[in-house]
């Protein structure tokens, strides 16, 4: 396993193991799970003999509410659905049941003239509602200006910056996220892993633009972090069953998790690493100046002398070793004893730049900042970047489906389910498939050679320490395909982390983007 995979399936684990706290324990939920359909756990209970009080998920079920928002001064009339399909194989057995939540504009005649989005986040095995209640959704979870939590009770408030204006949308739960889980009896591996992940989504979208008639809509996806992965692999999966796409939207993207190997890692990081420093001060006046300017000169460092020196080894001359320490001292805002006893080779500087103030960085977002911790025992309380978020997004993303939505169950709506072992091959045909870990650019590479109209978008955050956003562009650069597609790609930048919504002059920055995205990919 190479040593960014490696990476990838710690920061899995590090969110599995704050979902155990908040949720019921792996093992009792796969009992749950694979609970003969008799003793389901949402079945009639003594005092509730018609089921009333929790909807079963091993049948469909639907709610529909009416609302209304304004964004950008129109009042935007719209239908919440919240519910669950079944999924089946093609001989009719029942394989999954998976809960979504969908927004459609009222009082529109031509549904080909209305953009559909499919949206999820990512984990694997995160559900929707970072997206939904943080830039995308009608209602989004109340935060500080700069993204900080509020203090508990937490709130929902209307979005202004929702896209709803643009697109209908759908907020998808993949199996063992959200509601959606298994049929009882189904074995969670199944769905599981990269292309089983791919199969069953594209299997819901499929389904629900059948159901719905959304045939000749305007098609987008997107996706979040490994979302964006999925997006990826999907916008190829869906166009090579002939559902087209005419946009991807990638937040914080994570398309190939062996490109960045050896050297490179160090050399495509550090620019995060300047963006962080410049952040918390720590850069000489000249490079606190113009945070873009500083950046832009770091990037041209990192390319052309930073790797190059690195790729020397040993043969570097030692005066060359000398003027690149002084320089990554000079970029990273660490001292040059540091970058001299890791050879040049930045790896902990999450806590190692506010060390003299026995601080560590939040990972997802670099601006956090925690207690430093010599033990791993409490390791998700160790990321200051994603507990102060997860308690707010928590509670109301349950509360919204109680009282707004008016979906009722019993089960536990899994923010972060348990997906461990994840599948992480593939060896079927296709661009970067044919066995080990799919290449997931290689894939959108793929899909923009089937469909030379398709658009991307990708969104990055400066203070990203988990994709970082040089490491995105790199990847982006070095897809394999003609010059002449290169134009359908677009990148966007936020002074902000990997959920860069979260602060709110970036949410009105990412709201302006995607406004001209839409347009873009759907011109009038």
């Amino acid at each position: 396993m190479t040593k960014s995979l490696k990476l990838c399936v710690l920061i899995v684990g590090l969110l599995g193991s704050f979902a155990l706290l908040a949720q019921r324990a792996p093992d009792e939920r796969r009992k749950l799970r694979e609970t003969p359909e008799a003793e389901a756990p949402d079945a009639p209970r003594k005092n509730d003999p018609e089921g009333k009080q929790g909807l079963s998920y091993t049948t469909e079920k639907l709610s529909s509410t009416k609302h209304s928002v304004k964004i950008n001064g129109e009042e935007i009339d719209y239908t919440a659905t919240a519910g669950n399909f079944i999924l089946t194989d093609e001989d009719g057995t029942k394989k999954a049941s998976y809960f979504f939540i969908s927004y459609t504009k009222d009082g529109v005649d031509d549904l080909s003239k209305r953009p559909l989005t499919f949206s999820f986040n990512g984990g694997p095995g995160s559900c929707s509602v970072w997206l939904h209640l943080g830039v995308f959704g009608p209602r989004r979870v109340k935060m500080g200006d700069e993204g900080m939590a509020p203090n508990p009770p937490y709130e929902l408030i209307d979005n202004d910056c929702s896209l709803l204006d643009k697109s209908d949308f759908v907020f998808m739960d993949p199996v063992s996220t959200g509601f959606s889980r298994p049929m009882p009896g189904e074995k969670d591996n199944q769905f599981h892993g990269v292309q089983e992940d791919v199969q069953w989504n594209a299997e819901f979208i499929r389904l629900y633009i059948g159901r719905n008639n959304r045939w000749l809509s305007p098609l987008f996806l997107a996706g979040e972090s490994y979302g964006t992965y999925r997006a990826s692999m999907l916008a190829h999966s869906l166009q090579s069953g002939g559902i087209y796409l005419n946009g991807v939207i990638l937040v914080s993207a994570f398309l190939n998790p062996d490109a960045i190997r050896g050297d490179l890692r160090y050399a495509v990081s550090l620019p995060s690493y300047t963006a962080t420093a410049w952040h918390h001060k720590k850069l000489t006046p000249e490079l606190q100046k113009d945070l873009r300017a500083t950046l832009d000169e770091v990037e041209r460092f990192a390319l052309r002398e930073y790797l190059p020196a690195l790729a020397l080894g040993a043969k570097l001359p030692e005066d060359e070793h000398s003027e690149i320490c002084a320089k990554l001292a000079r970029y990273s805002g660490l001292s040059e004893e540091y970058i001299e006893s890791v050879n040049l080779r930045i790896s902990t500087f999450g806590t190692e730049l506010l060390k003299d103030q026995n601080l560590q960085l939040g990972g997802y977002d670099s601006r956090y900042t925690g207690p430093a911790r010599t033990s791993a025992a409490d390791s998700f309380a160790a990321e200051p970047s994603i507990a102060p978020v997860m308690g707010p997004y928590a509670a109301c993303i349950r509360s919204y489906l109680q009282t707004e939505l008016k979906y009722e169950s019993d089960l536990p709506y899994e923010i972060l389910g348990n997906v461990s072992p994840w599948n992480w091959t593939d060896a079927r045909p296709g661009p970067g498939g044919g066995g080990g870990v799919p290449d997931a650019s290689a894939r959108l590479a793929g899909a923009l050679l089937q469909n030379p109209s398709l658009k991307v978008l990708m969104a990055s955050g400066y203070y990203d320490l988990v994709t970082k956003y040089f490491v995105s562009d790199y990847v982006f650069s070095h897809m394999d395909i003609p010059d002449a597609l290169r134009a359908n790609l677009r990148t966007e930048y936020y002074e902000a982390g990997h959920m860069m919504y979260l602060r709110q002059s970036a949410l009105k920055k990412m709201k302006a983007d995607l406004d001209r995205f839409y347009a873009w990919a759907v011109p009038s």
